[in-house]
């Protein structure tokens, strides 16, 4: 890869601007580029259903991903030269010769001539541009069209070798197929298409020019994607990747800003169409008409002194065989948030499987004065990435704040996530683009939807680390930038508190403690941990507990005794002042920052048999004796002292007077 042949053959092209015509060149990095003729393509999937090998268990592949949806007819209407390999490290390094300290991260990509990796899409443009002032020609990404157009080389089959990869092209899933082990990222170390370009299936997934978008049904010319977005477009799947993801239609993006393992870039010569982009996505069900004034009455609840109960109401509202982009299958780890114009916004993961590439976030409304939670719709998705566990929260300035991970690829916990931030200021209907917390995977990545202000105004969320434990985010600087504390809370998906003293109490889920639900305290914001047995029992997998403070100041925690499968029975008073066992969700409150919790109560309606749905969508009674058996808790407070508790499903809505009312002996009718 070392020529220095260099194009002989040029076309003027608008000024001092000369463009090669011959059908294949070599430029002074040894890049070896093709003439791509102009020509047609459907753009997105067609045809007939995927082959079983591609759809594995999971039958909402048969048509591809719902990106790829609706396929439309494209027309490139100019010929371009495309590399016939991706960028290599040597030559990249020829631009910026520090990116040689990353060569090997993770194991990836060591040698001159392997794909370059962990380069973020700016950098790949900075790339291009410096190229093109080099040479004297526009070098650029290709766009999303040209690239798919390159890939099938005139094929309408999933894959251009057909209906599936031969073994010759497998090297991309050997990692994969085994552990942890890492491949070579040699490039043009696989046959070419028809065209003669390497490794479009695989190897590295690769930059596109566009911002992410859904396609749209009408014929186009050039098309160069969405004005603007979240996520630029990647192509082809790399290495570690499924097969089904490596089609010739697949459709994968990140942020513009990320870089990893997974990602490389290939360039093409030829000026940018001059195409309108399309419109930005258009806003979804639960931004629209959503009011920004402050309603006058929203301090003004249900009477304080009088016991206030509402629920279950059901808040995840998703159509029934739903695929994609959400998934009426597995819908999980919400986040709750109060709106300073007095709406409750929910969000949560919806997906197929847990550790799926198509893991999203959905979201729903419950405005203020309405009775029902507004139809679920999209909230965050980034694509072909699992976007595991998000957190949400509201500052004292009326500022949301979302909190998410971000995979590299396939799934939360092989590779880990990246955390990133984003903030709205217009009660959530547009927000911030995102940022990093955390660029780098593999550390404690996974948020947990616990987060609060600290009485000197650091922010504070929590997140969830190898090894049975949580630990805490800290900013000082409103979300600027963030530090990680160095002590272990015991236990993950834990609830943290600040005590009036300056103290954290933390309850989490895991490294019991004498049989009890482990509490973690610490009296230097997390830098170091005590750790004893709290008076709660221990829960296990599909519960997660909350914790949190009050408006009227004491301290509110809600979890789990016992689970679906084997119901734990502790004992309540009622209000003969009798003891009576009770199983499953239960909220309790303390006067005295934790140290004793003398309230403690179900959370039901109180009333006789009555049928809801849970986190796995099978049926269940709960009863005056029994609650919800499991499901990730969190909850809000709105200005009218209404706590929101939410599980995976459902929405309880009560007052603190109810919480210290003794439950009644008998079902109410």
């Amino acid at each position: 890869m070392m020529g220095l042949e260099i194009v002989l053959n040029y076309t003027l092209v608008g000024g001092n601007t000369t463009m090669p015509t011959d059908d294949m060149y070599i430029n002074s990095l040894g890049m070896k580029l093709v003439k791509i003729e102009a020509g047609k393509l459907s753009l997105g999937f067609e045809g007939d259903t995927l082959p079983d090998d591609l759809i594995g268990r999971e039958p909402h592949r048969q048509n591809g991903d719902f990106d790829e949806h609706p396929a439309h007819k494209v027309k490139i209407s100019q010929p371009f030269h495309i590399g016939t390999c991706q960028v290599t490290n040597s030559q990249y390094e020829q631009f910026d010769p520090k990116h040689r300290k990353l060569r090997g991260k993770r194991g990836f990509s060591i040698e001159d001539d392997e794909a370059v990796v962990f380069v973020s899409w700016y950098e790949a443009v900075q790339f291009c541009q410096w190229l093109s002032d080099k040479e004297g020609i526009p070098y650029r990404l290709p766009t999303e069209a040209e690239w798919e157009y390159t890939c099938r080389a005139g094929t309408k089959t999933p894959f251009h070798t057909g209906n599936t990869l031969p073994e010759s092209l497998l090297k991309n899933a050997e990692a994969l197929r085994q552990g942890d082990e890492t491949v070579p990222l040699l490039v043009g170390g696989t046959p070419p298409n028809a065209w003669g370009i390497h490794d479009m299936h695989g190897n590295v997934e690769e930059w596109c020019y566009d911002w992410y978008g859904p396609y749209q049904p009408e014929m186009q010319v050039d098309p160069v994607g969405r004005s603007d977005g979240d996520f630029k477009v990647t192509r082809g799947g790399s290495h570690s990747t499924e097969i089904y993801y490596l089609r010739s239609a697949n459709r994968m993006g990140t942020l513009p800003e990320d870089k990893h393992w997974l990602i490389g870039f290939r360039v093409v010569t030829g000026e940018l169409p001059k195409t309108q982009p399309l419109p930005v996505l258009e806003a979804k069900g639960w931004q629209h008409s959503v009011r920004q004034d402050r309603p006058p009455d929203i301090n003004q609840g249900p009477d304080p002194d009088m016991p206030y109960f509402k629920g279950p109401r059901k808040y995840v509202k998703i159509p029934e065989g739903s695929t994609g982009p959400l998934y009426s299958k597995h819908n999980h780890d919400p986040a709750i948030a109060r709106c300073p114009n007095g709406d409750i916004l929910a969000i949560w993961y919806t997906c197929f499987r847990e550790p799926g590439r198509e893991l999203a976030l959905a979201a729903s409304r419950l405005r203020y004065g309405e009775e029902e939670w507004d139809e679920a719709d999209l909230f965050w998705d980034a694509p072909d990435r699992n976007d595991h566990a998000p957190a949400l929260m509201c500052d004292y300035t009326g500022t949301l704040y979302h909190f998410n991970g971000i995979s590299a690829g396939p799934g939360y916990k092989k590779g880990g996530l990246a955390l990133i931030m984003r903030t709205s200021v217009d009660n959530g209907v547009t927000w911030s683009k995102a940022w990093f917390v955390n660029p780098e995977r593999g550390v404690p990545s996974q948020p947990v939807a616990c987060e609060f202000i600290t009485e000197r105004g650091d922010i504070v969320f929590v997140s969830d680390a190898p090894g049975s434990r949580s630990v805490l985010w800290i900013s000082r600087d409103n979300g600027q930038s963030w530090t990680m504390s160095n002590g272990s809370i015991a236990g993950i998906h834990a609830g943290v508190v600040q005590l009036t003293d300056g103290r954290l109490m933390a309850f989490g889920r895991g490294n019991d403690i004498q049989g009890k639900m482990p509490k973690s305290v610490s009296d230097n914001m997390g830098e170091t941990w005590d750790y004893h047995p709290s008076m709660f029992p221990p829960i296990g997998g599909g519960q997660r507990p909350v914790l949190m403070r009050l408006n009227e100041g004491p301290l509110f925690f809600a979890s789990f005794t016992g689970s679906r499968k084997e119901p734990e029975y502790m004992p309540i008073i009622d209000e003969t002042e009798k003891k009576r066992l009770v199983t499953g969700l239960f909220a309790a409150v303390s006067f005295d920052e934790g140290e004793t919790w003398p309230h403690i109560r179900l959370v039901t309606d109180d009333g006789a048999g009555r049928e809801i749905e849970t986190m796995d969508k099978r049926p269940f009674t709960m009863d005056l004796n029994t609650a919800e058996p499991g499901g990730y808790l969190t909850a809000c407070q709105s200005e009218d002292d209404i706590i929101h508790l939410i599980s995976s499903q459902q929405h309880y809505a009560f007052n603190l007077e109810w919480l210290k009312t003794l439950p009644p002996a008998q079902a109410k009718i």
